[in-house]
């Protein structure tokens, strides 16, 4: 009888992958990268007799984070798999691919799209079965555990390093260099000069374009430092962002923070904290006005605070020339501008009226201890308002926070994930960030208010300086001090009636201002 032939198994091309996170050990003629593909390759000779045959092409990964997917190899490896010249991947453990369930399930979900099988040497299992998959997720929650808990030691040892006042790393701060002894900051006297230097050239320009052009004049560049590789870094002109950085970075001060807790640091400050405060106030009412006052080409103290009461909108500043070049400055409801004046009972007023009315109402604070008081009392009560309604945003913030990260684990240990599930995912990565950058604001926002504590006698003491000290300023530092203060001005053309709201810090502030103005 003639023997039936054995048709040969199909040919499966088997990728290895291999992953070290540190570059210690891998100038070693046999490293780990090596070892990891020795144990591989002896695997794959083993199941030869399944069609199993390795290819040739490495893809290694030294010295790459398992925690993310910014790694050359990995970026190869799947470039290949989806050019259809793999079958199957082969690792040494299921780690050596990613520590992110995540990034996992897109890896699988890729893997899967394209029909190629994943083998893990050293924990027996294969994709291609259901009992494969499950350990396989069990193995990468493991996987993923281990790397939180490193995570969560390493944040500890972080936050009790900052709590020490002691510099715990990050990129190298302008102004300062690190100790070759480590753990340190060291002041730079040259960078350190310059760095007082910007400060004071923000506060003269009010600007950060303008103190950006200045610097850029002066060749003036952010720091340059060398990597551990030997690379150099940094030394690139100052953008808006870096120089924001740079003016709010609280290092300056002495101080070291820890999320929204502020310790003694043991380096020596470059900025007193005076200035540091000025400048935070200055970039904070730019920020939220865009930088105008800068621009107010006629000083208008009350531009972008005064507002029309009857029709709920702004009122913005406007003049017109008569007998040639005599001037007439007034301020009109942008609703009439738009609509026509029969639609505003205010249509406008005279700038420089009601400009006196809102700095008579200075005047009388300073020298009126009821109304002082009474103000005082009432701009506490704002920021004690301000900071319930931060509270309550700050706990809806944390509860968001919560329930978006519970769904994400959820999700996540659904192996293998579609297409829906990953979508989703990257949907909750999104609103985790958006959440946790609107909580950080909230708590600095809550820092700042915690810290504008108001002393009745030492405003007093600085407000009776505002008359001889008034007049001598410039239109810049009066519309500067009027914004400072002043919150919104709401007039009422109808009824005759003006209010003038106060920032709950505005009086703090202020009293600043007229001690800087009167040294």
């Amino acid at each position: 009888m003639a023997r039936t032939r054995t048709e040969a198994p199909p040919t499966i091309r088997c990728a290895i992958y291999t992953r070290k996170s540190t570059e210690e050990g891998l100038e070693q003629e046999f490293n780990s990268l090596d070892a990891q593909r020795q144990a591989a390759e002896a695997y794959i000779s083993s199941q030869r007799g399944e069609g199993m045959v390795a290819l040739p092409d490495r893809y290694d990964d030294g010295g790459f984070t398992g925690g993310n997917m910014d790694r050359p190899a990995l970026k190869r490896l799947l470039k290949d798999v989806e050019a259809g010249r793999i079958n199957c991947i082969a690792v040494y453990k299921v780690d050596r691919l990613s520590r992110s369930l995540m990034d996992f399930a897109r890896i699988i979900e890729v893997l899967d799209r394209h029909e190629v099988s994943f083998v893990s040497v050293t924990q027996q299992f294969n994709t291609t079965t259901s009992m494969g998959r499950l350990t396989l997720n069990i193995l990468l929650s493991f996987a993923q555990f281990e790397r939180e808990i490193i995570s969560e030691r390493t944040r500890d040892k972080i936050a009790a390093t900052r709590r020490k006042g002691k510099w715990s790393g990050g990129k190298p701060i302008f102004g300062y260099d690190l100790d070759p002894k480590g753990g340190r900051l060291l002041v730079n006297k040259k960078e350190a000069a310059r760095v007082r230097t910007i400060f004071d050239l923000y506060l003269e320009r009010q600007s950060l374009i303008e103190t950006i052009k200045d610097l850029d004049s002066r060749s003036w560049t952010n720091k340059r430092w060398t990597t551990r590789k030997g690379r150099d870094s940094g030394g690139k002109p100052f953008t808006k962002t870096s120089l924001f950085k740079l003016l709010t970075n609280i290092l300056y001060t002495g101080k070291i923070t820890y999320k929204d807790e502020i310790h003694d640091g043991e380096h020596p400050a470059i900025i007193n904290e005076e200035i540091f405060h000025r400048v935070r106030l200055l970039l904070k009412r730019n920020g939220n006005t865009g930088g105008r006052q800068v621009r107010n080409r006629f000083g208008a103290l009350l531009k972008g605070l005064l507002n029309c009461t009857p029709c709920g909108c702004a009122m913005t500043p406007s003049h017109t020339t008569k007998n040639g070049n005599k001037r007439y400055r007034y301020y009109v409801c942008v609703n009439a501008q738009k609509r026509g004046w029969h639609n505003c009972p205010s249509k406008s007023i005279p700038a420089q009226e009601i400009e006196k009315f809102v700095i008579d109402q200075v005047r009388c604070i300073g020298n009126d201890p009821g109304l002082l008081a009474e103000t005082l009392k009432e701009t506490r009560v704002q920021a004690k308002s301000r900071t319930k309604e931060l509270e309550t945003e700050k706990k809806v913030l944390e509860h968001d926070l919560k329930r978006h990260n519970a769904e994400l684990r959820k999700l996540a240990g659904r192996l293998p994930s579609n297409g829906k599930a990953t979508e989703r995912m990257a949907d909750l990565q999104d609103q985790i960030r958006i959440a946790e950058q609107r909580a950080t604001q909230v708590r600095e926002e809550l820092i700042a208010l915690g810290k504008e504590i108001i002393d009745e006698q030492e405003v007093a003491k600085t407000l009776s300086l505002f008359d001889p000290v008034w007049e001598s300023l410039s239109l810049r530092e009066q519309t500067r001090i009027i914004q400072l203060l002043v919150e919104r001005v709401d007039y009422d053309g109808e009824k005759g009636t003006v209010s003038v709201t106060f920032h709950p810090a505005g009086i703090k502030a202020l009293s600043q201002e007229l001690e800087g103005a009167h040294a």
